[in-house]
């Protein structure tokens, strides 16, 4: 039987996160689709799980929330179940509670801190355990670009995008002398159900400040990342790999 590596996937039931899961099952990853309740499961889950295995590869749906550290081990126990190891972990589960910061309740940071980075603390401590044993792995966490520029109304936001990029940079010293790699991935602006939300002027505005003059897709944030999976990538560790069109803002 043919070895095939196995990728999870976080946040994985729409959006970028369903691009990346797409793109890695068509370069032969087994997935791991992690999708944040059953609702979400049944409704994007199952249908994703189907179009994954329409490339000849393996693929599983699970509802865990990141933020609770009992239903990551969990999830990752199915994991090791069904694939017998995690090649590939991609930290894509977040959330948004956008306002200024006068108006921000203690609720709204703490929200999105829990899934936006103790998330990714919770998965990487498990799947860092498991790489390290396999002495091999690869880490790609999905950042942002107003983690490293900042920006208006989203103060929560960016603080644990620019903290995901300290973790990453942090498990890439500690966790390379096992051969597992850690880097990052800050897309701008990318064309996904939150930002079609956006006011249309506001849109046009920011695309103005955008040397391409569009906003990017979700599958150019996953192919950054299926190079980053890949063997193309085995000397590349600790970096931030910006996709965003240069964003002037």
């Amino acid at each position: 039987m043919e070895f095939k590596k196995t990728a999870l996937i976080t946040g994985a039931s729409r959006g970028i996160g369903a691009a990346i899961a797409k793109r890695l099952a068509k370069d032969g990853f087994n997935v791991l689709i992690n999708c944040s309740s059953e609702k979400s499961l049944n409704e994007y889950g199952k249908v994703l799980q189907k179009i994954c295995e329409e490339e000849g590869v393996r693929a599983e749906v699970f509802a865990c929330d990141v933020s609770k550290y009992e239903e990551c081990e969990e999830m990752f126990r199915f994991t090791k179940e069904k694939f017998g190891r995690v090649d590939c972990l991609i930290n894509n589960a977040g959330i948004t509670k956008d306002t200024l910061l006068a108006r921000m309740e203690p609720e709204d940071f703490e929200a999105v801190s829990n899934v936006n980075f103790k998330g990714v603390f919770n998965t990487t401590k498990l799947a860092s355990a498991i790489m390290a044993r396999q002495k091999s792995g690869r880490i790609v966490n999905i950042s942002s670009v107003v983690g490293l520029k900042g920006n208006v109304g989203q103060f929560n936001y960016c603080a644990t995008k620019a903290g995901v990029i300290g973790m990453t940079k942090a498990a890439a010293k500690e966790l390379g002398r096992r051969n597992v790699l850690v880097n990052a991935v800050a897309p701008g602006f990318i064309t996904t159900e939150m930002t079609e939300k956006i006011d249309e002027g506001f849109k046009e505005k920011v695309k103005e400040s955008i040397v391409l003059k569009r906003f990017g897709k979700a599958e150019e944030v996953a192919g950054v990342v299926s190079f980053l999976c890949s063997e193309d990538a085995s000397y590349i560790t600790g970096q931030i790999f910006v996709v965003d069109g240069l964003l002037l803002i």
